[in-house]
């Protein structure tokens, strides 16, 4: 055996997609389309959920009812308080069996405003805000911000927000310093060139017309206009959950279409590829069980994200409608948490271990573990994990890599995963590699989505 015919046998390179499967270019777009309309459409965690259901009953499912009586094939689905929503497609095997779970995250980071967010100063109104996960301060000035989110009046009357997205609407921003006066804030250390006080969103800068004897007339005029949009007062910010996020919509990148480019690909690029592939399974073997979670980006905390119980009780209801045990179905179950990882970038090689990083275009990336420094606060998936998942994907064709999130001691983050290893439920990380992650503006591969759905696609049905 000559040295090549043995390399070619033992070593081991990932493919390029493009190269393996040209004919997937073509697919890729065409299954992006729908991504994009799901990034457009859900850019928070509520608005995710409200197009969740949308697709859900579309595809034939109902809402989860304790007590009733279903059968293989029967799809359903539940929501956590309008934040979170796990779907269910029931399988042949016994439940005891275990369940094919798979759980992304629909929350992203973005600007929260706070409770008593308006003010005036020096003739403009402003808006305070309280940024919510690990954002970059700076990537989020001079953008164009739209306002999301909910608001109860004080008569009851429920509101929904949504301004700034659509041609004619007005948009918002937070103000950064031109580069003539900028000498004090370019002495700052980056993480600090906008401080998290100096995120304050302008919304306007004319007084009220009737402003004879009025005080703070311009921010009397934007409570008018918000009144005008929504019937809310000053005192109904207090029973609002509102968010300024990006503006723009989801658009294709680069000169060859391969890359999308839009604000809360993490990571809803998984919520979406998940969904997908729940949608499609028609006959699965094991039950199965997709959820889209919220609060990841804070630490899985709350009653909707993945360090409460109420995945566990919905599992517990099921086993209990069964007659399983409710242990042994979670002993027995495998989860993908799915979340992305950082794609290996070549403007900044020194924060990667290249031998060990995702690179985009040669698919989803398998993460045995993530975490800090020494795994800290990781899940770390098992040899036999690995060995059935990578089967899996294997067997289908699907194009996977692994990664890891950098270099060791460059940083490091966490998933869901941890908290669904708790649950004594066997977990391993799959995902999209993200270029720019956390920015208001992320990017990813047409291709690495595509083979993510593949890769979900092939775990639902896998016997």
């Amino acid at each position: 055996m000559t040295g090549k015919e043995l390399q070619e046998k033992l070593g081991w390179k990932f493919p390029v997609i493009a190269e393996k499967y040209p004919e997937h270019i073509g697919e890729a777009d065409r299954f992006c389309e729908g991504y994009k309309e799901f990034l457009n459409t859900g850019k928070t965690e509520r608005e995710c959920v409200k197009r969740a259901v949308e697709l859900l009953e579309a595809a034939g499912y109902r809402p989860f009812e304790k007590g009733a009586s279903y059968a293989a094939g029967d799809k359903i689905y539940a929501v956590n308080r309008g934040k979170a929503v796990i779907a269910s497609t029931i399988g042949t095997e016994p439940l005891a069996r275990g369940l094919r779970m798979n759980g992304a995250h629909i929350d992203s980071p973005r600007l929260d405003l706070k409770p008593n967010p308006l003010y005036e100063k020096d003739g403009m109104s402003l808006l305070k805000t309280h940024y919510y996960g690990g954002i970059r301060k700076y990537q989020w000035a001079a953008i164009p911000l739209a306002m999301h989110g909910v608001v109860y009046l004080e008569d009851g009357t429920r509101r929904e927000i949504s301004l700034g997205e659509k041609a004619g609407e007005p948009v918002f921003c937070v103000t950064d310093l031109l580069p003539h006066l900028a000498g004090e804030q370019n002495s700052r250390k980056l993480g600090e060139g906008l401080k998290g006080e100096e995120l304050n969103i302008v919304v306007g800068s004319i007084p009220y017309e009737d402003s004879k004897d009025v005080k703070e007339a311009v921010k009397l005029k934007a409570l008018a206009v918000l009144n005008e949009y929504f019937g809310m007062t000053e005192k109904d910010f207090l029973r609002a959950e509102i968010e300024m996020v990006p503006a723009f919509q989801a658009a294709d990148v680069g000169l060859d279409r391969s890359m999308i480019g839009a604000y809360g690909q993490d990571d809803r690029v998984c919520a979406y590829t998940a969904l997908a592939a729940e949608m499609e399974a028609k006959d699965p073997a094991y039950t199965t069980l997709t959820i889209l979670a919220d609060k990841e980006e804070i630490g899985s905390c709350g009653n909707t994200g993945l360090d409460s119980d109420y995945v566990l009780h919905f599992v517990q209801t099921l086993a209990e409608m069964s007659g399983a045990d409710y242990k042994e179905v979670l002993q027995n179950s495998i989860c993908l948490s799915s979340d992305v990882n950082a794609a290996y970038d070549p403007t900044f090689p020194a924060v990667y271990e290249s031998r060990n990083s995702c690179y985009v275009g040669k698919g989803c990336v398998l993460t045995k573990y993530t975490g800090a420094r020494g795994k800290s606060s990781s899940n770390d998936a098992s040899a036999e994990l690995m060995a059935k998942i990578i089967k899996i994907m294997d067997d289908a064709g699907v194009c996977w890599q692994t990664g890891e999130l950098g270099a060791v001691d460059a940083g490091g983050g966490g998933t869901i995963a941890k908290f669904v290893a708790g649950m004594n439920v066997d977990v391993v990380d799959l995902g999209v590699p993200i270029l720019s992650m956390h920015a208001p503006f992320e990017l990813a591969s047409k291709l690495d989505v595509y083979h993510t759905y593949l890769a979900f696609r092939a775990f639902y049905n896998a016997r």
